[in-house]
């Protein structure tokens, strides 16, 4: 059976920053307020690139990095929760945009997990056959915040990270996962809400396209479901978090990585993070942090590090994948 590996791998951020006295400026907040409560200093928001175009650019990096044709590629993936539309679907515009006219391609749906989630997809697709693929996550939360609600407005940044997967690996890339859903508490952290045609349900609806977040309930899950999912999984590959060389976990909050290394008794140091420079990019997050981590020199493609890639958001939905990196 062939085994996937991980042999590219990308990010694109759009140029404009805004930072953290710029949203002071337009909304009753301070850089000490939302830095002390989460780690941001500033995110990058877009001006005139949608979703497909942050992704595709990632895409003609992994393959340029590659030195693959567009047509050498099998399959995209595309984890987003903010797509240009719903159909056509973003990764079917990417496969248009990078020319990958082999490639079937769809999106995902799973919110700060899409990455986590999709790449556990993606492994499974080359081990039945495929030979390459990208997995791709890609944000535009910008057009989905109200500005006006500090309690949001302030976490979400724009962005894409993605990589390139290939049927040349020598040993499994995924060691052990543990993937969750509880669609019971999904009301908690919810966006683009569609609501029936009034004229025939005869209700009036108070829909919202904004990210709405119940903040200390998804703080409470994240500190408490997530840790314990890690373990979970850590048990199952019997690891303990001293044989793991790094934990790249969703950028949402630099205090929930400080209680996760606490509960999980792992060094602080271990728990990459940039959300100081990109805020909470959802399903780009974990790949944005993972290539930045690679073209810094922190880790390599090629020294077989042991890494945790653990995602939380919305559905709710959470997850953890031990790979071999």
């Amino acid at each position: 059976m062939p085994f996937a590996k991980i042999t590219q791998v990308a990010h694109y951020v759009p140029e404009n920053i805004v930072s953290n006295d710029d949203l002071a400026k337009i909304m009753d907040t301070s850089d000490e307020w939302i830095y002390s409560r989460t780690g941001i200093k500033q995110r990058h928001i877009t001006v005139d690139e949608n979703t497909s175009d942050l992704a595709a650019k990632v895409g003609e990096q992994l393959l340029a990095q590659a030195d693959l044709s567009a047509d050498q590629i099998d399959f995209i993936i595309v984890a987003t929760i903010s797509p240009d539309s719903s159909m056509p679907s973003t990764a079917a515009l990417v496969q248009a945009k990078i020319g990958a006219h082999r490639a079937f391609a769809y999106d995902l749906t799973a919110a700060c997990s899409g990455f986590v989630f999709a790449l556990s997809t993606a492994e499974k697709l080359i081990a039945g056959g495929y030979k390459r693929g990208m997995v791709i996550g890609a944000e535009v939360l910008s057009k989905s915040l109200d500005w006006s609600d500090r309690s949001t407005a302030v976490l979400f940044g724009d962005g894409a990270g993605g990589v390139l997967l290939e049927d040349t690996g020598t040993q499994p890339l995924i060691i052990a996962e543990n993937l969750r859903t509880d669609g019971s508490r999904g009301d908690s952290l919810t966006s683009n809400y569609l609501a029936l045609n009034p004229e025939l349900s005869g209700q009036v609806n108070h829909v919202t396209e904004f990210i709405k977040m119940d903040g200390r309930a998804v703080f409470d899950f994240a500190t408490r479901d997530v840790p314990k999912n890690i373990q979970e999984t850590l048990e199952k590959a019997n690891l303990k978090p001293e044989d793991i060389d790094y934990f790249l976990l969703h950028q949402a909050n630099s205090r929930i990585l400080d209680k996760m290394a606490k509960k999980l008794g792992a060094e602080r140091s271990k728990f990459l993070q940039n959300m100081q420079e990109y805020g909470n990019t959802s399903a780009a997050s974990i790949p944005i942090l993972l290539s930045e981590s690679i073209k810094n020199g922190k880790l390599s493609l090629d020294e077989n590090y042991k890494i945790v890639q653990t995602g939380f958001g919305g559905g709710l939905t959470w997850g953890t994948l031990i790979i071999n990196l």
